[in-house]
């Protein structure tokens, strides 16, 4: 099974992960922040990982350290669950809809971290008390350190909440898709030899 523990403290924030690629949906998720626990759940679900988190932050001064220090957190589990690569498909793909919204989602495990991000929200800057900004850092904090080239594209959608969410079940689905591994595939699937 392809596992990692990943355990990041800083003044700000303290966060604990442990997730499985090959799992079967299950999640404990407990960031203090619901609606993040939300879109993470939904991930694991459509991407069949197995992961359970626990974080704590500064979230009395706002959201943003703890959202980013997940990205971070996850990105190197990711990786570090992946270990030499070889096999795996690499590339992933999904488009998700969930009622008016659609979202697409395509990335590739290159060793490059890149974020194309192609997102506009309705006027709504906030739900409930989470800023719908912190969706583009999180990403960018979980690429940075996963070192995964990820395009992310809402091609509509009227309910920002519809549109996140959607969001990251297509991150699921297209994770799930890369990391699956290619009984034909030999080494690594570059022409290089790694990624």
């Amino acid at each position: 099974m392809r596992t990692a523990k990943i355990d990041r403290k800083t003044k700000e924030t303290d966060i604990r992960i442990t997730i499985s690629l090959d799992g079967e949906g299950k999640y404990a998720i407990d960031t203090s922040i619901p609606f993040l626990d939300h879109m993470l759940s939904l991930m694991c679900k459509h991407g069949i990982f197995d992961m359970k988190l626990k974080a704590k932050g500064d979230i009395d001064i706002d959201f943003h350290h703890t959202v980013e220090d997940i990205g971070i957190v996850l990105g190197k589990a990711v990786k570090q669950a992946l270990g030499n690569m070889k096999g795996i498909s690499r590339y992933g793909q999904a488009s998700v809809p969930m009622d008016e919204a659609l979202a697409s989602v395509s990335l590739d495990i290159s060793g490059r971290p890149y974020l194309v991000y192609k997102v506009e929200f309705p006027k709504r800057s906030k739900i409930k008390d989470f800023d719908i900004d912190l969706i583009e850092d999180f990403l960018q904090a979980f690429i940075s350190h996963s070192g995964i080239t990820l395009h992310v594209s809402v091609l509509y959608g009227r309910n920002s909440h519809h549109m996140i969410e959607a969001i990251f079940k297509a991150l699921g689905r297209a994770l799930r898709n890369a990391v699956s591994i290619d009984q034909r595939m030999r080494g690594v699937p570059s022409t290089k030899g790694k990624l």
